[in-house]
This record gives C-alpha cells, sequence and structure tokens, in this order.
C-alpha cells in the first residue's frame, strides 16, 4: 500500500467540507501532495476561502536562512502572508486577534525527526491562540523522514526549554509532526485539535521507504540525507564549527579554518563513530559562518542508516574539535535566548557539555544521554498514532 500524506487524505476525503469556511494556512514550501501540487493551490482549485496564510521560520517560501526574520508578504492571489518568525521572541507566537474571521487554521508543514527543527513549535505556540478563539486547529500528518522507531538523545529538562526544545522529547524522538503536536495538546489540555492521518506509512519507513516526492521544507535541507545527519549536525550550531551552510551539503560538512590536519580530525571522529565514512576535505563556505575562508574538515558519507548514529557522531566531531587550538562554544543569542549557551539549548541539558569540558569522552556523553532515553521509551507508547 503506497503512502499517502495528510494532504493527500485531506483532499481525498474532506475537502469538500472545508468549504464555506474560512481557513487560515500554515504551510511552506514542502506542503505539497504526492504530484507535488502546494496545498495553498489545491484549496483555491477546490474552491476554499483562503483569508490569510502564516509563515514559520524560514518563510513560506522556504528562501529565509535560519535566524533570518520574516517580513509580512502577499501570494500571488494577494493573499496577506503573515510572519511567525519576526525579530523578538513575541513574533513566535500567533495572536489571537489574527484569527478573527478565522474558523479553521489548517496546518501542513514537514517535520526532519529532529526536536530542534522549529516548525512543531510554531504549530505548539499556535494552539493556546486557537483554544482561546475556538477555531479548529486541523494539522496535516506527514512521515518522519527518519523512521518512527530510533531515538537519540535525551529529553528537554525545564530550564532548557526554548524555540528548539519546547516539548520534553530526545533530539531524534521517532515521532511524526501530528503526534508531537497531539502530545503537546494533550498536555495542554487543549481538545479543538484535528490530525489528518496518513496511511501507509509504516514506522520502520524512512522518507525514501514512502515514494513521496522530497521538497526542501528550509534552505539549508536540500535532500532527506541531510534530515539524516540533522540529529548531530545541528549540534554545530552551538559551537564555532561551521555546519557547511554556504555549501552545496549542509550538515555533512563539517569544519573550520583552526581544523589544520583534516586527517587527524577525521581519524579522532571515525574512532567513535558507525555506519559512516569520515572524508578529509577543505572547503570555503559562501556564506554564513566563515565566508570566504578555507576550512580544513570533513565531508559525512553515510554507508549503513540503520547502523548510524547521527547524535554520537555529532558529539564525536565536537569532541574532536575541542583536541584543535581555536575551538569554542557559541557565546551569542540562540533563538532569542541570551542567558543561556546555544550548546545547552540544543541538548536541553548542560551536562553534555560540562562533561566534554571536564575532558570527558564520548562515551561518557552518550551514557548520561542514554538515562533519558531509556525513560522516553516508556513514555512514547502513549505518543503514536501509527502502530505496525
Amino acid at each position: 500500500m503506497p503512502t499517502l500524506s495528510g494532504l493527500d487524505r485531506l483532499v481525498a476525503d474532506k475537502f469538500a467540507a472545508l468549504r464555506g469556511k474560512r481557513i487560515a494556512l500554515l504551510a511552506h514550501a514542502a506542503s505539497v501532495d504526492k504530484n507535488l501540487n502546494h496545498i495553498l493551490d489545491l484549496c483555491l482549485k477546490h474552491d476554499l476561502n483562503v483569508v490569510k496564510i502564516f509563515a514559520p521560520e524560514h518563510g513560506f517560501f522556504a528562501t529565509a536562512q535560519y535566524m533570518e526574520p520574516i517580513e509580512e508578504q502577499h501570494d500571488k492571489k494577494d493573499i496577506p502572508i503573515i510572519s511567525l518568525y519576526g525579530n523578538t521572541k513575541e513574533s513566535l507566537y500567533l495572536q489571537p486577534t489574527a484569527l478573527n474571521n478565522v474558523d479553521i487554521l489548517l496546518c501542513d508543514l514537514q517535520d526532519v525527526g529532529s526536536r530542534y527543527y522549529t516548525y512543531v513549535n510554531t504549530i505548539i505556540y499556535a494552539l493556546k491562540a486557537c483554544a482561546e478563539t475556538g477555531v479548529l486547529c486541523m494539522v496535516v500528518d506527514r512521515p518522519n523522514p527518519l523512521n518512527g522507531n530510533n531515538i537519540e538523545g535525551n529529553k528537554v529538562l525545564p530550564k532548557f526549554k526554548s524555540f528548539v526544545g519546547e516539548l520534553a522529547v530526545p533530539n531524534r524522538h521517532g515521532l511524526t509532526l501530528g503526534e508531537l503536536v497531539l502530545h503537546a495538546a494533550r498536555v495542554q489540555n487543549i481538545s479543538a485539535v484535528e490530525i489528518i492521518h496518513m496511511t501507509g506509512w509504516h514506522r520502520g519507513d524512512y522518507f525514501s521507504d514512502t515514494g513521496l516526492p522530497w521538497v526542501m521544507p528550509s534552505p539549508n535541507m536540500p535532500t532527506e540525507d541531510t534530515a539524516l545527519v540533522y540529529p548531530g549536525g545541528c549540534l554545530y550550531e552551538g559551537t564555532n564549527l561551521s555546519e557547511g551552510r554556504g555549501t552545496t551539503k549542509p550538515f555533512e560538512i563539517i569544519g573550520a579554518p583552526y581544523i589544520d590536519d583534516p586527517y587527524k580530525f577525521a581519524a579522532l571522529i571515525s574512532e567513535q563513530s558507525d555506519g559512516v565514512t569520515l572524508r578529509p576535505l577543505q572547503f570555503t563556505p559562501a556564506f554564513q559562518k566563515f565566508a570566504g575562508q578555507t576550512c580544513g574538515g570533513v565531508q559525512l558519507h553515510v554507508t549503513d542508516r540503520k547502523q548510524f548514529q547521527s547524535l554520537r557522531t555529532g558529539v564525536a566531531v565536537i569532541w574532536a574539535a575541542r583536541q584543535f587550538p581555536g575551538f569554542s562554544w557559541r557565546s551569542e543569542a540562540y533563538e532569542f535566548v541570551d542567558d543561556i549557551l546555544a550548546i545547552d539549548l540544543l541538548f536541553g541539558d548542560d551536562q553534555p557539555r560540562l562533561i566534554l569540558e571536564k575532558g570527558g569522552s564520548v562515551n561518557e556523553v552518550m551514557a548520561h544521554l542514554r538515562k533519558s532515553e531509556r525513560e522516553f521509551e516508556s513514555d512514547r507508547a502513549s505518543m503514536t498514532i501509527y502502530r505496525d
């Protein structure tokens, strides 16, 4: 049975029931059906009344770089596009007044299976506004590209809750966006949520198993291979390593000008990683960190995605980079937080950083994270919608 996304199901089974409703979309470039038709075009084709559009981080057209504020825009049909990612933390929250004259908030955002990816949090923040105004929050579900079984990392501790860690779930959580939103709604005691389920998706499926087309959900998520390395790769944002933005292989290419021996760097990481080959290289980012500068580093070539542990590899990369003079943690504000280090927000805990700073090993960091993984394993059964 082929996989049908929630959007494919919505068009086939529920679109007729939406006629006459005032609909606001929360969507982006990857909000497409199996034939690459965009949700907005489908709504208009079926005579649905789309009164406004909300755009998450990276914008409705998925063109903005990370942490780049988005201004209000207009679609080709002159439908207003309201940004939910501006210059302040307050801009992240959909305001109840923005839902005046709206009956349904229809959300369709492709997630990538990592807690840091902010789209699910944008929907979670919108839930409260929907609850306050009586607007139904309807969420189109899509596959977790990394499968729905494997988890990596620790649950976010309350002190480290942020836009890259709103829910107490691991870095790689093994849940779909619909499952995450439904869990958040239960925690907040919000009932006006409807998840449009997929069919034909199995928890062991990676994105390439679904037969659905991949569309970039953000500028630096060009392929499903990027999503595979992202659970560990996003950690580099909390350091002065280039995570490969400004190259054609973001999160697969990592390095910095101070990595003066890429072969040593690759060897140190390889000792700690399985299912991946580390290729030493030099690269010059076109933008973002170290733009125009030659960096030494590695490219990750995943050879066995079932054996590959992205988060462990990410920790190994950081551990190896610390062996070179010049490494440092990011100290600038990160996702509107300026009093907690970015690396601690990304881990959802400061202990991994402290273990590394004390000279601890990759194994010590992973042992700390596994305690939380085991706790989450028992919690996750109550969060799942799809069971093989």
